[in-house]
């Protein structure tokens, strides 16, 4: 069974950081895009960043680009977001995303709260 399980929300002040973590278990994300997204209240779900398992290529979001870092540790099958310099507009629940031709699978998502 595939369970993809975020962790790392929580409240932060404008300005602060915040570590998000994604752990699989089920697959092997090295053969995946492992994808984060994030959805604000009111609005729709957006693309933040992705890793490429197999190659370790990376691509932001332009909103987040030079403030956010995805990363992944292949031994523990884990992918983190590395959240600096967070603003309000960042405010949503994340969510970690699994991807390729033959799979897509999301995590439950986790809060990720920055006070105005």
């Amino acid at each position: 069974q595939v369970q993809l399980v975020e962790s790392g929300g929580g409240l932060v002040q404008p300005g602060g950081s915040l570590r998000l973590s994604c752990a699989a278990s089920g697959i092997n994300f090295s053969e995946y895009y492992m994808r984060w997204y994030r959805q604000a209240p009111r609005k729709e779900r957006e693309l933040v960043a992705v890793i490429s398992g197999i190659q370790g290529a990376t691509a932001y979001a332009d909103s987040v680009r030079g403030r956010f870092t995805i990363a992944a540790d292949n031994a523990k099958n884990t992918v983190y977001l590395q959240m600096n310099s967070l603003k309000p507009e960042d405010m949503a629940v994340y969510y970690c995303n699994a991807w390729n031709r033959k799979n897509d699978y999301w995590g439950q998502g986790t809060q990720v709260t920055v006070s105005s």
